[in-house]
């Protein structure tokens, strides 16, 4: 294991690992103050507006109710609320912040990895980009934010590294892929990758992918991270200390993604320390 560890550790250093974060990273939070599952946040959406029964867990089906009964800005008002807090980054955000990564995605709403890099980066040497919901923004797939939060009309050129936030974020426009309606327009067009933004699609060329706090237990999360790797390296590693199910074990040998059996917290402290020691051998 430390052998893999220090690996990883290199090939982070040298921009060849691509880190991809998922809800459970929040674990690692001190005090994360957010919803940190879909079924935590339905459950939250669904304390305010009555929806029925069966809907109470069921994030994307309730938000698509509140959205058809109650319009989409009862929805955004709702994630807004769930997201207002910023969880203060974990150790880890802020050491794969700091790192030689040129892209990180994260698949969750918050804004802790942004205010991770906006705690380690020069100001205006990264951007984020984020998934637009086609009920508000039709026709347009994503918006590019520079680390200020200001919207900006295109990718750029001087930018060197991309928060990509696929299914969108709380700061700074409240943008959010969270209904049925809104994965359904994304799905219908992911296959040919027009959702997926062309600086993320030539930056994962040839690179890994380091899975860590995320689950691929729903055909959701593995559709997201089936393309989003597209003609990426064939080797990938995932931080899953839960046996996997059926359907994740499945993916996991389609995606040449090698499991980590081990809590995520024990493997954020070896693979800091690996990149301590891989920064005082530079």
């Amino acid at each position: 294991m430390r052998t893999l560890v220090d690996d990883l550790a290199r090939r982070l250093d040298a921009g060849a690992v691509i880190p991809y974060l998922g809800p459970d990273m929040l674990a690692l939070c001190l005090d994360a103050r957010v919803p940190d599952n879909p079924v935590a946040l339905a459950e939250i959406m669904t304390s305010k507006v009555s929806v029925p029964h069966k809907l109470r867990k069921r994030l994307t089906p309730a938000a698509q109710f509140i959205e058809n009964f109650k319009h989409r800005k009862t929805v955004v008002h709702l994630m807004n609320g769930a997201f207002a807090q910023t969880p203060a980054p974990s150790a880890l955000h802020l050491a794969l912040a700091g790192s030689g990564a040129g892209l990180w995605v994260d698949t969750w709403y918050d804004d802790t990895m942004a205010d991770a890099l906006s705690q380690t980066r020069e100001p205006g040497s990264w951007v984020q980009v984020q998934g637009l919901s086609q009920s508000e923004h039709f026709g347009h797939w994503t918006g590019v934010y520079s680390d200020a939060g200001t919207l900006l009309a295109e990718m750029p050129i001087a930018a060197e590294r991309i928060l990509y936030k696929p299914i969108g974020s709380h700061h700074p426009a409240g943008n959010y892929l969270v209904s049925d309606s809104d994965f359904v327009e994304v799905l219908t067009e992911i296959d040919i990758q027009t959702p997926i933004p062309a600086a993320v699609q030539t930056w994962r060329t040839g690179r890994h992918f380091l899975f860590l706090g995320c689950r691929f237990d729903d055909q959701l999360t593995r559709c997201f991270a089936r393309q989003i790797m597209k003609r990426s390296s064939q080797q990938h590693w995932a931080v899953l200390p839960h046996e996997p199910t059926r359907m994740e074990a499945r993916f996991l040998q389609e995606q040449n993604i090698t499991r980590v059996a081990m809590p995520l917290a024990r493997f954020a402290s070896l693979l800091m320390d690996a990149m301590r020691s891989e920064v005082a051998l530079t």
